[in-house]
């Protein structure tokens, strides 16, 4: 299901918790990149975050999980 533009994931009316790849915490509301979840809190968060601050390296690192692929075995 899809609320005020962002993903709201559902099965019958449970929300579905996933872990945030910036905070780690689990939450149900957020956007998916790849196969990573970014929260909507950080993701609010890392948009108003100047460049210059140090939170804003750390949102970076933890971005840079999207890339990463996980391997199946």
């Amino acid at each position: 299901m899809i609320t005020n533009g962002r993903w709201r994931l559902a099965m019958s009316n449970q929300s579905v918790w996933e872990t945030c790849i910036v905070c780690e915490q689990l939450k149900d509301q957020g956007i998916r990149i790849y196969t990573k979840f970014l929260c909507i809190d950080c993701e609010k968060e890392i948009i108003r975050t100047d460049t210059n601050d140090p939170k804003y390296h750390f949102y970076l690192q933890q971005l840079k999980k999207i890339m990463n692929r996980e391997i199946y075995s």
